[in-house]
Parts: structure tokens; C-alpha cells; sequence
């Protein structure tokens, strides 16, 4: 692990879909720059829908799992983003989070679209994206 990585949490209600497309994606696309976990307020099993959209971009899965929050408690994270409001309200407790950081996706589960995860996924990856660039920007002017 490079001591310059930043720590970012990936939240939402169920870690089910949303936070774990976070987690994937920030890993695929900046894993060199950033340590990435996902986690939920109130975990359930993963949908094999989120893990099919990864799949079909071509992102890895490996290590997705379900958990709750209560498992990085006395971590610290450079950021903690949040994918729907709820996390957001429930989250605010968390010590050692530098920044947090809200964005509210609707979740792909009751999304009324054609392929909802896929959207979803799209969606994510572009607010990823340009996190992850900005971010790395502000890297390199501090090195």
C-alpha cells in the first residue's frame, strides 16, 4: 500500500448495489491512488444484477461483499461518500472521516428505467471519474 493512497468509503443503505458499483469503479478506474471500500447502514446480501453490470464494463468483482458500517468504526477515510440520502443522515457519527461527501443516486432496485443497474453504473462512473480526477489533480500539486 502506498502511503500517499487516500482512503475512500463507499456508503449506502443496503451495500447491495450502489456502494458496491462505487467501490468497483474507483478501484478500476484510480485503484493506484485511492484505497476503496464499500460498506452499508443496514447490509443485505449483493444483487447479482449490480455484479452483471460490473461484469458486462468489463470491472472487476473480486472481493465484493456485503457490510455493515460498524466494521471500519474506528477507521479513519480520507472521504466518506455517501450514494443516497439516508446513509447520509445516518453516517454523520463516523469519527476519523475527513471529508464527506453526499450524492443521492436512486437506487437501481426500484429505478423505473430500462436497465436500471446498467444506468445506475453509468451514472456512478461518470461523478467517479471526475472525483477521481480532481483528486489526483490536487495529488500531484502536493507531491
Amino acid at each position: 500500500m502506498s502511503p500517499m493512497k487516500k482512503r475512500v468509503l463507499f456508503l449506502c443503505v443496503g451495500n447491495s448495489a450502489r456502494s458496491q458499483m462505487g467501490e468497483a469503479l474507483l478501484r478500476h478506474q484510480a485503484g493506484e491512488h485511492f484505497e476503496v471500500y464499500s460498506a452499508g447502514t443496514a447490509p443485505e446480501d449483493v444483487d447479482p444484477r449490480a455484479i452483471e453490470a460490473l461484469d458486462k464494463q468489463g470491472v472487476s468483482t473480486a472481493g465484493l461483499y456485503s457490510k455493515p458500517i460498524e466494521v471500519f468504526a474506528e477507521q479513519e477515510f480520507d472521504f466518506v461518500i455517501t450514494l443516497c440520502n439516508k446513509a447520509h443522515r445516518e453516517c454523520q457519527p463516523l469519527a476519523g472521516v475527513h471529508e464527506l461527501i453526499a450524492w443521492d443516486f436512486a437506487d437501481p432496485k426500484t429505478r423505473p428505467c430500462p436497465r436500471p443497474f446498467e444506468t445506475t453504473l453509468r451514472e456512478l462512473g461518470e461523478r467517479i471519474k471526475m472525483f477521481a480526477l480532481v483528486q489526483t489533480r490536487e495529488l500531484h500539486r502536493s507531491l
